[in-house]
Formats: structure tokens, C-alpha cells, sequence
């Protein structure tokens, strides 16, 4: 419609108010200038304006039957509240006084002043206020600029690429500071395009994207050109401003006062907070994207992972604090869209869950508006049967955390590889054992027996049943057949005394026994130097080491080409380096433990207490009601000792989920211990695996705990169960509500048993050995650490 076109009405102030609603974000200023005009002309002055706008604006508050304006209507909604009238008022009073000659030249002058799209090189406008297109338009401009040119105006371009990743992405000054080397103007586009919503796009989105533009670079200063093997799974992104239009919509502001909650009171209300958020509504205009993104999914399952604002950050990862929810989207598009927004919701409520939150607190950042993004992705992989699952999957280290065998580099990393999705290589699962891969010497196992090997085997694949519409966990005999495309990549045939390679999978029948090994992808040089390639490049470019989580897609064919699918990358939180050598006189009579295999570097001291949860009377428990009460204990425990230096020892995996396995804890219950130790006991010969590179290992090095196993099945192995069985036991004087669990949880008051001895730990990671023993108290201070090492 032509601005010049009259459209007129009964009544002057309606002509205006028409008038200015051609120009819906111009009409600001327009009204600005007519105001100028009525205080100029001495129609009205600027301070009798104002009061009238107030006495109007509270006479339709009682309108509108508020009775006490002040207590009932928000600062922010009498704001509103005055605005608009301020805008209907001045529109009355120019059209009764002034007249629409006078206001359309008003509009003809504040066009005039518009900014006419460009093409030069100079940037005549602050970035930092700067419209989407207009940063958009001018960095493409520079960007297309060759040789001299662009170095001319390279301030300029950074400028922008800074602004539109501070507004977008993260705020976060190391993240920007490697970002706007590497995303290009159109990569930043890409990103705008794709979001619901306004804000950012939150941490894990913004570590996923800098990773997958990273190992896209070709420039040969980055190394090998891998860019046509590495991609990311088709991905949408929710920003950061829709949980709080959510909020607004459902009256749940007054929950995010959470933060300052105690502990106690967060675990009582969180599943009452769950149910609030399950039952909101979203914003109209956050539904209609929603449903957009839903139809270009068409039946492809799909993932919605949590994105925080603080989340995968240098120094904060917030490793498994936070949610996500598989959506098989097999159903109606109505069941389909009421499943999807139902996982949106729980992500949303999972901000406020009691681990993020003491998390957060235990790091500094409770005052911090830390707000959810979500990310939204098909999930990676193809069609095999009725299921939908990945051919590889897992979480990659930069640097290997273990070396189970002399030749091993930790600088070449180290991979935990499962097959089929890879929540099973990043939780500590019950039953089932990832392969674990040193990329220095792929395939050198830490174990070594037919039956270790056969033990710390994966048993069980997580897929997507698309007939059930369900995420499961099945056994992979049921899963893996013998015309599975892949099976001579992933399997071997156990023939009891040796395993065998499968050479042709056509000879096979289905009673076979087959056992993932994974042992043919481990020969393949293609696989680990690509994802030791990756991974050192990642490194480099943070400058610092760096996990992933992955996919791996092997299209069929006569020989495999590996794509790799970069679904999170984060920088890993690093002690402190600083080696540590073992002396060879400490008295044997002082040595409590020593342990040689897996062993980090870095060492604890002046541990007072001990907590430790016998391994033998543990597995002894008749049910697991007392298992999980112990693991309530420790968490009792954990608290009341916060200002005291203790160690925790215990049976197998910390947290894991199968209780047969460990006792399980979360974040809140441990955060306190120095050293989390893991005691290995063999059991029918065989040994149980202990914890190795899962979510819960970044929780223990960004606190500064150290995690160490004992394998006691090893012969050089030394464990003084005396001292651990049979002093006393001080459990009821510090928790008397778990004075009853006696029998299964000891605390050791070390000074009171040993004639005033703490114990100090030494790791050495480089000879792979370690010892804590009895030695006189040097306690320097009541909350001392001790000095920590790079893993």
C-alpha cells in the first residue's frame, strides 16, 4: 500500500491513528516528533502531558477492576499500561489541534532520514544496535571482498561476527574468541535461520556448531582436510527468550527463585515444578514454528536435548545435569507435535532440577540467569528392521585420562564405542561395557583374557522401535543378525577359547554367538585417523583438551568410508599439571592401599575421614531398599562433612544405575569427597569394570575430585583391609539417622585411630601406580585441597 494513500475515518484522532499504523515500527518515533511538536506550539506542557498520561492510566486500571493498582499489575505491565495510552492521547491531541497536513510531513522528514541501502565499505552504524539484515547485509559485503580489500575492512567484519555471536549464540568471551575465526558470515546466517524464537541459542548448540565449522576448515595450517567425513545431524534450535515467554504465559515466574532454595527444599518441590511446566502452554506464535519444524522432520525420530546458557562452557560443562528426550515420531502429527512439546517442557522444567542447581551453586553461579535453550535434531542413523539406530556411536577424549598399557600416548585420545545409540557410551549403565579405544594403539584392550574380554563386552543396544513408537533398550542378540550390513565391522564369532573374525557373514547361521568386539573397525587406519585427526584439531583450535559426543555412519560398501557426526563438543575442565613421583621409603607398615592400573596423575592430603562402603558386605545386601538408603547415607554424609578432607571408597561404578553394580549416587551426594575411589573385587574371576570417561569422570575434574580404581584382583595390588574393616567406626556420632546402616557404611575418624596420622594419596599416571598411606598431619588449612593434575 502506498503511505500516500488516504484512508479516512468519521473522526480526525482515528484518521491518525490509521494513519500511523503503515509505519508499525516508525510510528515511534513518529509519535516522538508529534509530541515535540504539541509542547513546541504550546498546545500542552511536557510535565501536564505526563500527568495526564498517569491519572488516565490508573482511571482504567479501576476500570478494568484492579482496587489496588500498585500491589495488583507488575512494573513492567503499568509501563505498558502507560505507554499505549501515552501513544492514543498524543494521537487525540494532534489530530484535534494539529491536523494531518502537519503529521504527514512529520512522516515525510523521519523517512528521510532512514538509512538507503549500501554498498560501502565503511561502517556508518553501531553494530551493537544494528538490525539482523543490516549486520547480515554489510558482513557479507566485506566478506566478498578479496586480497587487500577485505584486510581493509577485516576490523569491521570481526565487528559484526562478534555482535551477531554475542546475540545469537553465547556471550561467553573464550568461546567468541575462537567463534569469529571461524564462522563465516553465512555460517551465522545458517544458524539465524534456523532458530524458534528469540535469544541464544545455548551452549551445547553453540560447542556443536563451532566443532563441526572447526573440522570443516581446509585451510592446510588446520591440518588435514577431513571436511567431506564430518557433518552434524539436521538441527533446529529453540532460543533462550521462548522459556520465558512460556513463563509469562503460564504464571511460572515465581518459580525461578529456585535457585536460592536449600537443597532440601528444591529435591521436596521438583516434581511438583515438573508437573507446572508439563501442564503450559506455549506462545501462539512458538507453536506455529513448532509445527513447521515438525512437518520437515516428516517420520524421522527425533532428539530434544537441553542448551543452557551456561552449558559446555570453558570451566562449566554441566555434563548430565541437565535433560534429554527421545521422540520416536512414529504416531499421528498430533501425537506426534503433544509428545514433542511435552519433551520441550521437561527440558524446560530440568533447569531447576537439584543437581543443576547445587551445581551451580558449588561453581559460583547461582546468581547467574541461566536460561534453557533447546536443541532439536533428527536423529542420526538408518532403518534396520523395526528399529532406527546408528552403526556407531560414543564420546571422544582429546587426551587419553588412562593408560592401561605403557605405549599408550594420551595425546592421541581415546574413544568409549558403542553400537547403536550412544546414551549407552555416555551413562553409567548396569550390565554393559562400552569398547574402550586408545587412538594411539587401537587395538590394544585393557583386558587381556578371553573372558575379560568376553565380560566388558556391550550387551545391550539402545534404538528406536518405530513400530512400537518407543526408545528401547534390547538385548543385542535380539537386535543383530547375521545380515546385519555391518556385522563384520562390529562382531566376532566367540568360539569359547579364542575369538574368531568374520570373514564372510554369508556362512553364518543365527545360532552363532556372536560378541561385539568391534575388533575389524579398531585394524581399519581410515577409522582412528580420522577421529584422532578430529580430535586433535578441536584440541588445537580451543587450545585446550576437548570430549565429544559422535555418531559414526559407514555407508555399505565394499570398503567403509567413515562419516562422522558431530553431536556435542566441550572444552574439559584441566587441573592443574604437575608431575608426581612416588618415594620408595615409605614404610610398608603405613601403607593402607596401593593400586597399578588406570591411574591419574595428581595427589590428596591430609585426608581426615574416611567413608567406605565395604565391596564384600555390599554385595551381601538382601535388598535394594538398603542399597538405595546407602546411597541417601553418603549424601548425608557428603554434607556434613563439607568442611572436613574425607575420602570415599566404595564397591565397582559410582552412580551407576544398576545397584548391583555400585551404589548410586548423583552429583550433590559426592561433591565433597577429595578422592572418589573405586575398589574392584573380583568375583567368580571376574572383575567388575570401574568408571571410565562417562559423564560422571568431567563432574569429579571440574570439582577437583580425583577418581581412582583399586583392581584388587592385581597381584601387586595391596589393600589393608584391617584398617578398613575393624577401626572405628564413628558413623553414629555424625549422621545418627543412619546409625542403623553400620553394618555396611563405616566412617574412619583417621586422627583418632592412628595417634593424630592423616592419609595422603600419590597418583602417578606416568608409571601407573599409586599409594595412600599414613603419614604425620600437615594440615595448612580446614578446607585445603590437594594440588590436582591435567585429568
Amino acid at each position: 500500500m502506498d503511505y500516500n494513500e488516504e484512508l479516512r475515518s468519521v473522526t480526525p484522532a482515528i484518521d491518525t491513528y490509521i494513519r500511523l499504523a503503515q509505519f508499525p515500527i516508525l510510528s515511534d518515533k513518529i509519535r516522538k516528533r508529534m509530541r515535540q511538536e504539541l509542547f513546541r506550539r504550546g498546545i500542552v506542557s511536557k510535565a501536564d502531558f505526563y500527568q495526564e498520561i498517569r491519572q488516565m492510566a490508573i482511571a482504567s486500571q479501576r476500570r478494568e477492576g484492579l482496587l489496588d493498582p500498585y500491589g495488583q499489575e507488575e512494573a513492567v505491565t503499568w509501563q505498558a499500561r502507560k505507554d499505549r495510552i501515552r501513544d492514543f492521547h498524543s494521537d487525540a491531541l494532534f489530530s484535534n489541534n494539529l491536523g494531518i497536513s502537519l503529521l504527514n510531513q512529520i512522516i515525510e522528514e523521519v523517512l528521510a532520514e532512514q538509512p538507503a541501502p549500501s554498498n560501502s565499505i565503511e561502517l556508518t552504524f553501531n553494530p551493537e544496535i544494528a538490525p539482523w539484515e543490516l549486520l547480515f547485509r554489510q558482513g557479507e559485503i566485506y566478506e566478498s571482498m578479496q586480497g587487500d580489500a577485505q584486510e581493509q575492512v577485516q576490523h569491521h567484519l570481526d565487528e559484526i561476527k562478534v555482535v551477531l555471536i554475542k546475540r545469537m549464540i553465547s556471550d561467553q568471551l573464550p568461546y567468541i574468541g575462537v567463534a569469529r575465526k571461524i564462522f563465516s558470515i553465512a555460517d551465522l546466517r545458517k544458524i539465524y535461520r534456523r532458530r524458534i524464537g528469540g535469544g541464544k541459542i545455548g551452549g551445547k548448540a553453540a560447542g556443536m556448531m563451532l566443532a563441526y565449522k572447526i573440522l570443516q576448515q581446509t585451510d592446510p595450517d588446520y591440518g588435514p582436510d577431513i571436511s567431506q567425513h564430518v557433518g552434524i545431524p539436521d538441527t533446529y534450535f529453540i532460543g533462550t527468550e521462548v522459556i520465558y515467554d512460556f513463563y509469562l504465559l503460564n504464571n511460572l515466574t515465581d518459580i525461578m527463585n529456585q535457585k536460592y532454595r536449600s537443597l532440601e527444599e528444591t529435591q521436596l518441590e521438583y516434581p511438583e515444578i515438573v508437573q507446572a511446566h508439563l501442564a503450559g502452554e506455549f506462545p501462539e506464535d512458538t507453536l506455529d514454528e513448532l509445527d513447521a519444524f515438525l512437518k520437515k522432520m516428516g517420520d524421522s525420530p527425533i532428539i530434544v536435548r537441553s542448551s543452557s546458557l551456561l552449558e559446555d562452557n570453558f570451566g562449566t560443562a554441566f555434563a548430565g545435569k541437565y535433560d534429554s528426550y527421545f521422540c520416536p515420531n512414529q504416531g499421528t502429527h498430533e501425537e506426534n507435535m503433544k509428545v514433542l512439546l511435552d519433551a520441550i517442557r521437561r527440558v524446560f522444567a530440568c533447569t531447576l532440577n537439584p543437581n543443576a542447581l547445587e551445581y551451580r551453586s558449588r561453581h559460583g553461579m547461582t546468581d547467574y540467569d541461566e536460561r534453557m535453550g533447546v536443541l532439536l535434531q533428527k536423529v542420526e542413523g538408518e532403518r534396520n528392521g523395526r528399529y532406527h539406530f546408528p552403526t556407531l556411536a560414543g564420546v571422544g577424549f582429546s587426551q587419553n585420562p588412562y593408560r592401561w598399557n605403557p605405549r599408550i600416548r594420551r595425546e592421541d585420545g581415546f574413544l568409549r564405542l558403542v553400537w547403536g545409540l550412544g546414551t549407552r557410551a555416555v551413562d553409567r549403565v548396569g550390565q554393559d561395557y562400552p569398547r574402550m579405544i586408545s587412538l594411539s594403539h587401537p587395538q590394544l584392550r585393557p583386558e587381556t583374557s578371553i573372558a575379560s574380554i568376553r565380560q566388558h563386552s556391550q550387551w545391550y543396544v539402545d534404538v528406536v522401535d518405530l513400530v512400537d513408537n518407543a526408545f528401547k533398550s534390547l538385548p543385542v542378540s535380539q537386535v543383530l543378525t547375521v545380515d546385519y550390513p555391518h556385522l563384520r565391522l562390529i562382531a566376532s564369532l566367540d568360539e569359547g577359547d579364542y575369538m574368531q573374525e568374520i570373514f564372510s557373514s554369508g556362512s553364518l547361521d543365527d545360532n552363532r554367538k556372536l560378541i561385539l568386539t568391534f575388533d575389524k573397525l579398531t585394524k581399519d587406519p581410515k577409522f582412528g585417523d580420522l577421529m584422532r585427526c578430529a580430535l586433535q584439531r578441536l584440541e588445537k583450535v580451543y587450545n585446550t583438551p576437548v570430549d565429544i559426543e559422535f555418531v559414526v555412519e559407514v555407508p555399505t560398501s565394499d570398503e567403509p568410508h567413515y562419516q562422522l557426526k558431530i553431536v556435542q563438543c566441550r572444552p574439559l575442565s584441566q587441573r592443574e599439571q604437575g608431575a608426581v613421583k612416588i618415594p620408595s621409603d615409605i614404610p610398608k607398615e603405613d601403607i593402607l592401599f596401593t593400586a597399578h592400573k588406570l591411574i591419574p596423575d595428581g595427589k590428596a592430603e591430609d585426608i581426615r575421614y574416611v567413608v567406605f562402603v565395604d565391596p564384600e558386605k555390599y554385595r551381601e545386601i538382601p535388598d535394594n531398599i538398603i542399597k538405595l538408603e546407602l546411597g541417601r547415607a553418603i549424601g548425608r554424609l557428603n554434607q556434613r562433612l563439607a568442611h572436613e578432607p574425607y575420602i570415599l571408597m566404595g564397591p565397582g561404578r559410582w552412580g551407576s544405575a544398576n545397584l548391583d553394580l555400585g551404589v548410586r549416587v548423583s552429583y550433590i551426594d559426592i561433591h565433597n569427597t577429595k578422592v572418589l575411589i573405586e575398589i574392584g573385587v573380583p568375583q567368580d574371576g571376574q572383575m567388575p569394570e570401574l568408571s571410565y570417561g562417562t559423564h560422571f569422570l568431567q563432574d569429579l575434574v571440574e570439582a577437583g575430585i580425583h577418581s581412582l580404581p583399586l583392581h584388587l584382583g592385581n597381584s601387586n595390588s595391596k589393600f589393608d583391609w584391617d584398617f578398613f574393616r575393624n577401626s572405628a567406626n564413628c558413623l553414629a556420632l555424625i549422621s545418627p539417622d543412619d546409625a542403623e546402616l553400620a553394618d555396611y557404611l563405616r566412617v574412619i575418624d583417621v586422627p583418632a585411630v592412628t595417634d593424630n596420622c592423616r592419609i595422603k594419596i600419590l597418583m602417578d599416571g606416568e608409571d601407573d601406580e599409586a599409594v595412600g598411606f599414613l603419614t604425620q598431619s600437615q594440615v595448612i588449612s580446614k578446607n585445603g585441597t590437594g594440588s590436582v593434575s591435567n585429568f
